[in-house]
């Protein structure tokens, strides 16, 4: 078969057996091509010129793997809504690790490809909904210029899964700069062998953090990078008013790309308690906890590396404790920033804070769309939509517009900046519902058309407008699911 330019030289195996299990990828009977991303593709430096869809299909199914892949899964542990548990890839295969023409790193893995060692009572497969949501929702995460995973195609296998009904069968194929997770180094700690901890952190530190390689207290600057990773993805979730949904150490990578789309969704009107997973009942993973989560789970990771530290435990706790509890100091100060420059503010004064909150609190008490609210504001002058016509925002407003006058720019500027981190379009829930609807029956031009939408998220444009409205009452989506 040909190899289509991939260029594998997989390291993660390297690791203590303990990590992962090699695995055969179950074959299906009739694959096709859903999707198939070549632009990412391009920029991997992989060839598909010449390549029909039946080559793509049997490829991105596994029923043909290219030269050098060698399939495996991951063992990992995480705690799920707090409890702990031991987990690992149960249904998904590594291929390997991939290098790109700049030398980049990148793991190239599927999702719904059968059972592994570490499947447990499940079949290791996945329904054609679930993986076309993640191949919408990282793709546009990434053209906002968040860091994620990306999806390089999605191949229906031709098989019936059950799950509350029978559902079309499918295949994902993610990319990643690697799978380690905070679940990683829990599984690591849990083996109770300091050595295997240890491997972990100075493969880590070798894969994603070179710089450290020769530091002293290499392990606490391993946690510190981490943390602030974290503290800039979640700011910029906060930023879009993406919720992820389900926040366990097992989803959250220490490369700091957002990873597992399952019951993720954007938020259509303000509400910072927002949760859309049908299994959430605590609201634990909730909008507003989101950054709560985040600092929760660096604690986990802290205690996880402290455990590999061959000496002077005692000294180094406390410097760990102090960068964790860092944490929600350093968010603050990087999302009171990034709302500034949501409302055109170059610097925060002393009341900015103040002009930020209650421009929320009025988003809140009037269900002010998330979105369009601060896109309408873009433009620096007084929205016409209904909503509007209120004189508690009208009184917002006129301090605004006169704190704008401080900025050391012109209003341009101010316009250009806000343009730029408000986006003109999200993929809205009941849109992506609709979407998926229609692909579950067949027809892909809706999947086509609306990624084509998201792909110029802050230009605007008006062939998108039936992309950019609140949901009508009986379009609302108020669940989504995992998916498994």
């Amino acid at each position: 078969m040909k190899n289509f330019g991939f260029s594998f030289d997989t390291t993660y195996t390297t690791l203590p057996k303990q990590f992962f299990s090699e695995s055969e990828i179950s074959k299906v009977p009739d694959p096709k091509t859903v999707i198939f991303n070549k632009e990412l593709a391009d920029n991997m430096g992989l060839d598909f010129s010449g390549c029909s869809d039946l080559d793509k299909a049997n490829l991105f199914s596994g029923n043909q793997l290219p030269l050098g892949a060698t399939p495996f899964s991951q063992a990992y542990a995480g705690h799920q809504f707090g409890y702990f548990t031991m987990l690992g890839d149960g249904r998904a295969h590594l291929w390997g690790e991939h290098i790109i023409p700049s030398g980049t790193r990148l793991d190239i893995q599927f999702k719904g490809s059968g059972r592994t060692a570490y499947s447990r009572n499940g079949d290791g497969k996945a329904a054609l909904g679930p993986m076309l949501r993640e191949y919408i929702i990282s793709e546009s995460l990434f053209n906002l210029g968040i860091s994620t995973t990306r999806s390089l195609a999605v191949v229906s296998t031709g098989e019936p899964i059950m799950r509350e009904m029978v559902l079309p069968g499918a295949i994902l194929t993610r990319v990643a700069s690697s799978h380690i997770r905070v679940g990683t180094f829990e599984f690591a700690a849990a083996q109770s062998d300091k050595n295997v901890i240890k491997s972990l952190i100075e493969y880590t530190i070798n894969r994603h953090y070179p710089s450290l390689i020769n530091k002293d207290n290499k392990e606490l600057s391993l946690i510190r990078l981490v943390m602030e990773k974290q503290v800039d993805l979640i700011v910029h979730w906060m930023r879009v008013g993406f919720i992820h949904g389900v926040m366990n150490t097992d989803n959250m990578t220490i490369s700091g790309e957002t990873i597992d789309y399952g019951p993720c969704a954007f938020m259509d009107t303000y509400d910072p308690n927002k949760v859309f997973s049908s299994i959430d009942h605590g609201r634990r993973y909730a909008y507003d906890n989101q950054p709560k989560v985040a600092q929760w789970n660096l604690a986990r990771l802290a205690e996880s590396i402290l455990l590999g530290i061959e000496s002077n435990i005692e000294k180094v706790l406390p410097v760990a404790e102090g960068i964790i509890n860092e944490f929600s100091v350093v968010y603050k100060k990087k999302w009171l920033a990034m709302m500034g420059s949501k409302l055109g503010l170059f610097f925060l004064r002393k009341d900015d804070e103040k002009l930020i909150y209650e421009l929320l609190d009025w988003m809140e008490k009037n269900n002010a769309d998330f979105t369009k609210t601060f896109r309408d504001l873009s433009n620096a002058t007084y929205p016409h939509s209904k909503i509007y016509d209120d004189n508690q925002f009208r009184q917002w407003f006129d301090r605004w517009q006169n704190r704008l006058k401080y900025n050391d720019r012109a209003l341009q500027s101010a316009i250009s900046l806000m343009k730029s981190v408000n986006p003109n379009i999200i993929p809205r829930n009941h849109i992506v519902d609709q979407v998926l609807k229609s692909a579950d029956s067949g027809d892909f031009k809706p999947l086509s058309d609306l990624l084509i939408a998201i792909k110029e998220p802050y230009k605007d444009r008006t062939s998108i407008s039936k992309y950019e409205n609140l949901p009508k009452p009986n379009e609302q989506i108020l669940h989504t699911y995992c998916g498994t």
